[in-house]
């Protein structure tokens, strides 16, 4: 078997990705070939600070690196994160949530990352014929008469389809699609239509699109009679924020409300932070276990928000 090397472009992202993070990053691949790629073939491991990417899947080697690679340049550039600092008290749903928040926030992404793949030409007519096999190898087409438990899987595979091909599909692709998911696809044009509504250019136009789309899903899921995400209150996204909105008093930015859910790491009442703009999970705090709580929220009100992020070693960015 020949070894797998990675062309010149994804070498360069390879030395921009190091010169921007304080270990060291390499690239390794497993021998999986499936014929098909999807952006589950593709993992980062960290081992002391520094940090592997591993293909597992080489189908489509230099495509699958830089894909990872790109993704871990937007968040070394400063783009906002999600974190999961709640449990629902039920490990398997917790898992289900996280899953489904994490493709909504990497569809946002691939609006970045599959741009740039473009622009790099790492992308051509084989890659997406490949990538449509992706799709077909991860759902079945529907049954137009019912909703099933795979419609939430169809919606979010369907809505990155149309983020790969910047919404842009061929009239075949169009017409197989739309045929074989009569009601997931146009639920994803929905979809897309929310996150390209603006250009997701900036890491707060990433932070709105991102929010925005936590809604949508929900409306979908509300119609469709399925459990929804409840992502404005289960999703901690990071902040993005002006150097005037450092200063502020953390009251005038944020809204802090007991949770139904418990602090993941404590298993103990939380509150959570949320972005008075948007109604978004910004941060959330443990009940704190001595003092009373309307010195704890007087106390937490007053700080300035630059104060209390580096108090919780919380990391934001600014515009």
């Amino acid at each position: 078997m020949t070894e797998t090397k990675l062309n010149q472009t994804v070498t360069d992202l390879l030395s921009t990705a190091n010169s921007l993070y304080p270990g060291n990053i390499s690239v390794s691949f497993g021998q999986d070939q499936s014929g098909y790629v999807r952006h589950d073939q593709a993992q980062q491991v960290m081992n002391d600070g520094d940090l592997t990417v591993q293909v597992n899947d080489v189908t489509a080697p230099n495509y699958t690196a830089s894909h990872e690679l790109l993704h871990l340049l937007l968040l070394l550039q400063g783009f906002p994160q999600i974190t999961f600092n709640l449990t629902t008290r039920d490990q398997q749903l917790d898992e289900q949530l996280m899953a489904i928040a994490m493709e909504l926030y990497d569809m946002v992404s691939h609006v970045l990352v599959v741009g740039k793949q473009r622009q790099h030409d790492l992308i051509d007519a084989n890659i997406e014929d490949l990538y449509v096999k992706g799709v077909y190898a991860t759902i079945d087409p529907e049954d137009p008469k019912k909703t099933d438990a795979m419609m939430t899987l169809r919606l979010l595979t369907l809505t990155d389809l149309l983020v790969f091909f910047d919404g842009e599909l061929t009239p075949e692709l169009i017409g197989r699609v739309a045929d074989d998911f009569p009601q997931a696809f146009p639920a994803a044009q929905k979809l897309y239509g929310v996150i390209t509504q603006k250009a997701v250019d900036t890491p707060f136009a990433m932070r709105r699109a991102v929010v925005k789309l936590f809604k949508a899903f929900d409306d979908q899921m509300t119609a469709w009679h399925l459990p929804m995400l409840h992502g404005t209150e289960f999703v901690t996204m990071q902040s993005v924020l002006s150097e005037r909105q450092e200063r502020l008093e953390v009251r005038q930015l944020f809204d802090i409300y007991h949770s139904d859910m418990l602090d993941k790491e404590k298993h103990t009442r939380a509150y959570i932070g949320l972005n008075k703009g948007d109604q978004q999970n910004a941060f959330v705090l443990p009940a704190p276990a001595q003092k009373k709580s309307d010195t704890f929220f007087k106390e937490t009100y007053d700080k300035t928000v630059k104060e209390l992020f580096q108090e919780m070693n919380l990391p934001y960015t600014l515009r």
